[in-house]
C-alpha cells in the first residue's frame, strides 16, 4: 500500500477547509435570516443544492402552507403583510391573488373527504388557473432579480409552490430572460432536484397537491415585462399587450385565470409564512412593509445589490453602500427605479425609497434600482440612449409609441450633434404629451419619456448649450481634458530624462 503523497495531504486539507468555511459561512447567514430574508442565503459562486437549502430553514413556508393552512388563509396571511409587488408598479400581492375567481371556493383537502377515505381533490388538481413568475428582468440598471435568480434559486421554487397552492395552480411556469444563462442553468437544476424530492409533481409531501413547474426561457423582448404581453408570448403569440379587461385574474394563460408576479415578490413569500405578517411589517420603518432589493449603477464608486428596509433614503443608498460618486465626480441627477423613471436631483438626496414618498418628490420607485448621472457626462446623450432602447424594443401596436419614439430619437439625435434649434424642444415637449398615459396602448411609451420630461425640466441650460454652441458642451470638455492630461503627461517625460 503506498503511502499518502504531499498532494494527496494538501487535497485533503483543501476539502477539510472548504467545508469548514461553508459551514461558518451558513452559521453567518442564518443570523441574518430575520433583518434580511431575501438574501440572507445568496452564493453566487456556489449557491445551495436542495439538502443545503433545506439544512438551512428551506421549504419549511412550503411545508406549514400546504399542511398547516388553506389557500384562504395564506392569501389572508399574504394580504395582513401588505406585500406589494417588487417588479415596478407597487400593487398589493393579496389584492391580485384575490381577483382570482375560484380562490373564494377552495377548501384545503384535509378538510373534506370523499366516501372512500381518499381526499377530495376539489378544484386542486383540474388545472383551473396558472402562476407566471416574471424573470424577464430587462428594464435598464435593473439586476436585482438576477441576483436571487443565480444566488438562491430554491426560494423562488418553494415561493411559487406556496403562491400556486394559494391560488389553485397545478401550472406554473419561470418567464426567463434569454440573455440569463447562469440563471437559467441553475433554475433547472433546482428545478430536477425538486422533483426528485416530492416537492413537485404529485403528491406533494404527502399531500393531495400537485404542481409542475415549466422554466420558459424568453426571446428577449422588453414588452414582456408587461404580464399580458408576457402571457401571449408564452402562447406562441407576438408579444403584444392586451386589451384590459378582462385582467388575467380572470382570463390570462390559454383563457384561464392567471398570476404574474415578479421574482423578488414571490420570494419573499417562504418568510411570510414562516415568521408572520406582523414580523414582516416590523421591517420597516413605514407604511411600506418589508425588506427591498435595492441596487446602484453609473458613476458611483461601488455598484451593487443590498437589501435593506423598506423606505432608506436615497443618499444612505447613493453614499453609504455604493460608495458615492466617483473621484472627480458631483452628482448632477439620477433615475430611481430604472430606465423608465423620472430624474431626480441632489436637492431629493432625504427623500424615502418608497413607493409614496418617491412619488411625492415627481418619480416613481420603479424596480429600485439607480441609474447615477454624474456632472461630466452629458445629460441629453444619456436620454438619447434610453430613448433609442425604448424606440427598438416597441412592439408597433400603437401610433404614439411606435412613431413616436423614434421621432425623439431623431431629435435628441440632432440636438446631441448640435443641430438642433429652439423649436425641437417645444417638439420634444410636445411629444411627451402625446406619449403619456391615457394616449397609449400600454406604458412603456409613458415611460419612456419620464427620464426626457425631467431632463428637459432639471437640465434645461444642458439642451439650451447644445443648440447655442453648436455641439456638444461636454464632448468639448472631455476633449479639452483629455489635451491636458497628455500634455502634462508629455512635460513629466520630458523632465525625467
Amino acid at each position: 500500500m503506498t503511502e499518502p503523497t504531499n498532494d494527496s495531504t494538501e487535497i485533503s486539507n483543501t476539502k477539510l477547509d472548504k467545508s469548514q468555511l461553508e459551514k461558518q459561512w451558513l452559521e453567518q447567514a442564518l443570523t441574518q435570516s430575520l433583518t434580511k430574508p431575501l438574501s440572507h442565503l445568496v452564493n453566487l459562486e456556489n449557491p445551495l443544492d436542495f439538502n443545503g437549502y433545506v439544512k438551512a430553514g428551506g421549504y419549511v413556508g412550503a411545508t406549514k402552507a400546504l399542511k398547516e393552512l388553506t389557500p384562504k388563509e395564506v392569501l389572508d396571511l399574504v394580504s395582513d403583510s401588505g406585500l406589494k409587488g417588487r417588479g415596478g408598479a407597487g400593487f398589493p400581492t393579496g389584492m391580485k391573488w384575490s381577483c382570482v375567481p375560484a380562490l373564494q371556493e377552495q377548501k384545503r383537502p384535509d378538510d373534506s373527504l370523499v366516501s372512500n377515505g381518499s381526499h377530495n381533490q376539489g378544484s386542486y388538481n383540474e388545472g383551473n388557473s396558472y402562476l407566471i413568475c416574471n424573470a424577464d428582468e430587462m428594464e435598464p440598471g435593473t439586476f436585482k432579480d438576477r441576483y436571487l435568480l443565480e444566488g438562491v434559486p430554491h426560494q423562488l421554487i418553494e415561493a411559487m409552490i406556496i403562491a400556486s397552492y394559494t391560488i389553485s395552480a397545478n401550472k406554473a411556469y419561470i418567464f426567463l430572460r434569454g440573455e440569463y444563462f447562469l440563471a437559467a442553468e441553475r433554475l433547472q437544476k433546482a428545478i430536477d432536484q425538486a422533483y426528485e424530492n416530492n416537492w413537485l409533481g404529485e403528491n406533494i409531501q404527502g399531500t393531495d397537491y400537485q404542481l409542475d413547474l415549466y422554466l420558459h426561457t424568453s426571446a428577449g423582448r422588453y414588452i414582456c415585462g408587461e404580464e399580458t404581453a408576457l402571457i401571449n408570448a408564452l402562447e406562441g403569440k407576438r408579444a403584444i399587450p392586451r386589451a384590459k379587461p378582462p385582467f388575467p385574474q380572470v382570463s390570462g394563460l390559454f383563457g384561464k385565470p392567471t398570476v404574474v408576479n415578479n421574482v423578488e415578490t414571490l420570494s419573499n413569500l417562504p418568510h411570510i409564512v414562516k415568521h408572520g405578517s406582523d414580523w414582516f411589517k416590523s421591517l420597516s420603518p413605514n407604511s411600506d412593509p418589508g425588506t427591498k432589493l435595492y441596487a446602484a449603477c453609473g458613476q458611483v464608486k461601488n455598484p451593487g445589490v443590498w437589501e435593506l428596509p423598506m423606505g432608506v433614503t436615497i443618499r444612505e443608498l447613493l453614499y453609504d453602500y455604493a460608495g458615492g460618486m466617483k473621484d472627480g465626480v458631483n452628482l448632477k441627477g439620477l433615475l430611481p427605479g430604472g430606465a423608465s423613471t423620472d430624474f431626480l436631483t441632489e436637492q431629493h438626496l432625504d427623500t424615502p425609497m418608497d413607493f409614496d414618498s418617491i412619488g411625492k418628490a415627481g418619480s416613481r420607485l420603479g424596480t429600485g434600482g439607480l441609474i447615477v448621472l454624474g456632472d461630466q457626462s452629458c445629460p441629453v446623450a444619456m436620454v438619447l440612449n434610453l430613448l433609442r432602447f425604448f424606440a427598438q424594443e416597441s412592439c408597433g401596436w400603437c401610433t404614439p409609441c411606435r412613431d413616436g419614439t423614434p421621432w425623439a430619437v431623431e431629435i435628441l439625435t440632432r440636438i446631441e450633434q448640435g443641430k438642433g434649434s429652439h423649436k425641437d424642444l417645444d417638439q420634444l415637449n410636445e411629444l411627451c404629451d402625446f406619449m403619456w398615459l391615457g394616449k397609449t396602448h400600454c406604458a412603456l411609451a409613458p415611460g419612456a419619456v419620464e427620464p426626457l420630461k425631467s431632463a428637459m425640466r432639471y437640465f434645461k441650460e444642458d439642451f439650451e448649450q447644445h443648440i447655442e454652441q453648436g455641439c456638444c458642451p461636454y464632448e468639448s470638455k472631455q476633449s479639452e481634458r483629455k489635451k491636458l492630461d497628455k500634455q502634462s503627461k508629455q512635460k513629466e517625460t520630458s523632465d525625467g530624462e
